[in-house]
């Protein structure tokens, strides 16, 4: 299997290594040193699965997400209310982790300039507008992919300069849950398994295997890829989680360990601001039956509007560090609902014929849509004081 081939997991891997995933896996790490070590790994599998099976039904049916899920929904009432719902979650929801994803970008150019993050938004700003407006996605997963090779060197030789403990990392490979870490462990979750993920490699992955290619070879080399960005993605962040260094103590870094991490969380940040308006434009677009194409005026006009919005939101204030860690909690509470509707559509035999679900990958997704429920099920019950 050719290197080559990567392409479209690696798009994945850019998107959810974003500052939501620095800024949490730093707080996981500080907070509880490598005990969360296991909900990484779980959120690495879970996005596996889940990804898979989105890049099957694009390949297979040649449409994306949205769209099969709305032939798979043949009562117009609950398919009108249902990608509504996705449309609605995922272009608000996106513009509002945009605002996350510019903020994180421009406090890594903060910390190796000195100079105002807000400055350093409106430019980055400018960059994901700009590589959106050339319309060419060879060039988009050109320089995505070169970002995310070159942060996943940054964060992993910074972890290994950390000397962690092998006893420590072994421990924390097994699951519990300390006081106070559940928001924690939902928001590592939320930041790894990424909803609007799902929607951006259904679509892309086309891109990437025109229809000329058999079904058969195209599935061998995306799930190839998909395995191995994942993966390299899951090593990033238990990198991150390891070196353990929370946005409030970057200062008592030395020179070098500023910089790298400075480094580290831009190209996470503009990875992931570049992304999530893509992903937006292609789940907003299928749900409404609009053309999938980087030049049409109805797509150009979602990415944009999360990226503005974003930018906006970013102008407004507030604490970067919460904001980003709530965003992947919401992430997290939202991903159920967007992996329900992704199993019912891959099981569906009208769409997907021979390549359907079988049983191993309906539990392996059912059992990460019922954790996940879990969690944010009890997450909200402690909120609302029930428990």
């Amino acid at each position: 299997m050719r290197l080559r081939n990567l392409g479209p997991g690696l798009l994945v891997a850019a998107a959810f290594i974003g500052p939501g995933t620095i800024v949490t896996a730093s707080r996981a790490g500080a907070s509880y040193g490598a005990t969360l070590l296991w909900a990484v790994v779980f959120s690495a599998v879970a996005t596996a699965v889940l990804q898979e099976m989105a890049a099957r039904v694009g390949l297979v049916t040649r449409k994306g997400l949205s769209e099969a899920i709305r032939e798979s929904f043949s009562k117009p009432s609950l398919r009108f209310l249902s990608l509504g719902l996705v449309a609605l979650a995922i272009t608000f929801g996106n513009a509002a982790y945009e605002t996350g994803n510019l903020l994180g970008a421009s406090l890594g150019l903060e910390i190796l300039s000195g100079l105002s993050p807000k400055l350093w938004a409106f430019v980055i700003a400018v960059v994901a507008f700009t590589l959106l407006a050339s319309g060419t996605y060879r060039l988009i997963q050109r320089v995505l992919v070169g970002l995310v090779v070159f942060m996943s060197f940054v964060f992993l030789v910074t972890a290994i300069l950390s000397k962690p403990s092998l006893g420590e990392l072994a421990r924390g490979l097994v699951p519990s849950v300390p006081p106070g870490s559940l928001l924690t462990i939902l928001a590592l979750i939320g930041t790894t398994v990424v909803p609007y993920n799902l929607f951006l490699h259904a679509s892309t992955v086309q891109e990437k295997w025109p229809q000329t290619r058999p079904t058969g070879e195209a599935l061998t080399e995306s799930r190839f890829d998909t395995a191995l960005s994942v993966g390299l993605g899951g090593l990033v962040t238990i990198a991150v989680l390891v070196n353990a260094t929370p946005l409030s103590e970057v200062s008592s870094l030395d020179p070098w360990g500023r910089r790298l991490f400075g480094l580290g969380l831009f190209a996470a940040g503009l990875t992931s601001a570049i992304t999530a308006p893509l992903a937006a434009a292609y789940a907003t677009s299928g749900a409404f039956g609009w053309e999938r194409d980087l030049s049409s005026l109805r797509f150009r006009a979602v990415w944009s509007f999360v990226i503005v919005t974003g930018f906006v939101l970013t102008l407004a204030g507030g604490s970067p560090t919460e904001a980003i860690v709530l965003a992947q909690a919401a992430n997290g509470l939202l991903l159920p609902l967007i992996a329900v509707f992704l199993l019912f559509v891959v099981n569906d035999p009208k769409l997907m014929g021979a390549f359907r679900n079988r049983g191993r990958a309906n539990l392996l997704g059912a059992l990460v849509v019922l954790v996940v429920m879990g969690l944010g099920a009890y997450q909200l019950l402690r909120v609302f004081g029930a428990m």
